[in-house]
């Protein structure tokens, strides 16, 4: 019986050791926003919230000067961070900080690029490589060729026109592109998304490492007609990047279901998770949405 106890006592620290580690060393985050053509004060808690409410994540937030004002203070150091979250699309960083985040990134850091952070920078070259594609902020063919998925590969098309759309925001199905991904490994092939923008017509450098989830842009909700990237990887230097196009935030918490939507949230996770760290220790949530029903985890203001 003695022996019985030990061995039950083994198996639950066996348990408990990877929660112990994940709670003695979170994945220092530094969340980037202040500035946006989105709602940045209801998206940047959203994502604290998500990241912090996970277990795996300890996130400090910096917040930019108001567009327009003097940025020369905004002088950021990446050094004790894992990952760096982008929720901005304004004002140029002062040279430090580009430099820095620059650094930071081919050095082996992590980055999420989040939603209209793809907006950003149309004309800094490096940042449109780290993004892989982008949108709006004057991008037309000079920026790169329209990238989409077409008959079971990635076409690049050099056709000229804005670089940057989305139709009315409405529910859409996504398809997964790769099996093996650890980001991706073990999420259903299709899941209905909540409502939400569907980017298309993004261009850029289109140098896709791994290309894990698009959607059918349909013309009849003024898409491109196209199958669209939303979900993929990006490699700078020896760092690693996860850009998602999801989440559009409302004028509150509770009127933003894109970012409730668990798809968005598990992805997000998951991917924060790879780029920190290079792989994926979380499970699947239970609760994931299907191709026929949206799967929301609601929260508070």
């Amino acid at each position: 019986m003695k022996h019985v106890v030990s061995l039950a006592v083994a198996s639950l620290l066996s348990l408990l050791m990877p929660l112990c580690t994940f709670a003695a060393k979170p994945i220092k985050t530094l969340l980037i926003t202040g500035q946006n053509n989105h709602n940045w004060p209801v998206s940047y808690p959203i994502l604290e919230n998500i990241l912090e409410g996970s277990g795996l994540f300890d996130v400090e937030v910096a917040i930019s000067p108001e567009k327009g004002k003097d940025m020369s203070n905004f002088v950021l150091d990446f050094k004790p961070f894992d990952l760096v979250v982008l929720d901005y699309n304004g004002d140029h960083w002062p040279q430090q900080t580009q430099d820095g985040f620059l650094e930071f990134l081919s050095k082996g850091g992590g980055v999420v690029v989040y939603h209209a952070a793809d907006n950003a920078f149309p004309d800094w070259k490096d940042f449109n490589e780290i993004i892989a594609l982008g949108g709006w902020e004057g991008r037309n063919e000079k920026s790169g060729p329209w990238v989409y998925w077409q008959d079971g590969e990635l076409v690049k098309d050099s056709t000229p026109g804005a670089g940057g759309s989305h139709g009315q925001q409405h529910e859409y199905v996504l398809t997964k592109r790769n099996q093996d991904h650890p980001i991706v490994k073990g999420l259903p092939q299709q899941w209905l998304h909540a409502k939400d923008e569907l980017y298309d017509r993004m261009r850029g450098p289109g140098n896709i490492e791994c290309l894990l989830y698009t959607a059918f842009s349909d013309k009849a909700t003024g898409g491109s007609g196209r199958e669209e990237p939303l979900l993929f990887t990006v490699k700078y230097g020896k760092g690693r990047v996860f850009h998602t196009m999801l989440g559009h935030a409302g004028s509150s918490a509770a009127e933003s279901p894109a970012m409730q939507c668990e798809g968005f949230q598990t992805t997000l996770l998951r991917g924060a998770e790879w780029a920190a760290t290079g792989k994926v220790k979380q499970k699947a949530s239970a609760q994931f949405p299907t191709k026929d029903n949206v799967k929301l985890n609601a929260m508070a203001d």
